[in-house]
């Protein structure tokens, strides 16, 4: 007796055929099987399971209880493996499926919606859920396969990491709208830092570009606050607890809490925003779909002033 394991579909389709239409004739028209063929796939059938399933006249077949017994079983798993094929066509005809983003704050409340919107309009079955998480999460989110993609800044080369620059960033000064400097088009970062600075908490990576920055421009980092999230920063600085430099991209969370944004004078202070995915892990249609999104959306934008 042939191993159980080398029972086919093309024989359960045939069985169930047979016995659903009650002719053979009919049976080998619906599968699309000669008649000659129909016979062999269930006769191996039966000869793989170890006996008969239809008792056969030259007229009428009749089913053994063992066939009787396996029929509901044979309909079930059928209908099982079209259901899981079904299902499988739509994932990648975009009908259905699920996909998982991660985002830093900036960018999910400022320009991912946008991109969830144009996606939303081609792919309105595909349900998308966000994380809008800080930076450094973002890429533990896509290593761990907890998010199959994500947007935020550029986390330096990784060998299990991939990242597609989407636009270039450029940092501003965040002040209160009564601050001395308020009223310049630019703001010089020394003038700036005659002011309290407040910054997020390591190990942010905001953080630490700010830190590098002022390093190179042989400035003393040191922070009067500290917090986790750069809207916070926004309202603290609102109230005039201190100044603060952020990424661009926070402009108008900025003054939607009551800060002011100028751009820093000769600052030369940036960085790369992008789509972050792991790079032995191919991308479900979905996720696919909406890398594409973004990259139209905003691949070809200028840098960010």
């Amino acid at each position: 007796m042939a191993s159980i394991s080398s029972v086919t579909l093309k024989q359960i389709r045939a069985f169930v055929a047979v016995v659903r239409s009650r002719s053979f004739a009919e049976a080998a028209a619906q599968i699309h099987l000669s008649q000659p063929a129909l016979s062999i796939a269930i006769k191996n059938l039966e000869e793989t399971v170890g006996g008969q399933l239809l008792t056969r006249t030259t007229r009428s077949f009749a089913l053994t209880p063992e066939g009787e017994s396996f029929y509901p079983t044979a309909q079930r798993l059928l209908g099982d493996w079209d259901n899981a094929l079904s299902d499988l066509n739509n994932r990648f005809a975009l009908r259905t499926g699920r996909i998982t983003v991660a985002a830093m704050p900036s960018f999910a409340a400022n320009l991912l919606p946008i991109a969830l919107k144009e996606f939303k309009t081609q792919h309105d079955q595909v349900k998308v859920a966000l994380h809008d998480v800080i930076a450094e999460e973002v890429v533990s989110m896509v290593r761990s396969g907890k998010a199959e993609l994500g947007v935020s800044f550029d986390p330096g080369e990784h060998d299990d990491l991939k990242f597609i620059p989407l636009f270039n960033d450029h940092f501003v000064a965040v002040l209160p709208k009564d601050h001395a400097l308020a009223q310049h088009e630019q703001i010089d970062v020394k003038q700036l830092l005659e002011s309290d600075l407040l910054t997020l908490q390591a190990p942010s990576q905001v953080r630490q570009l700010i830190s590098d920055w002022l390093e190179g421009l042989s400035i003393p980092f040191s922070p009067a606050m500290e917090t986790h999230q750069l809207v916070t920063i926004g309202r603290m600085v609102a109230q005039g607890l201190g100044i603060s430099i952020a990424p661009a991209l926070c402009e108008t969370q900025m003054r939607e809490v009551g800060a002011i944004c100028r751009p820093l004078q000769n600052a030369g202070l940036s960085q790369q925003v992008g789509i972050i995915t792991r790079r032995r892990y191919p991308l479900s249609a979905a996720a696919q779909a909406m890398e594409n999104i973004l990259l139209e959306t905003f691949g070809l934008a200028k840098d960010r002033a």
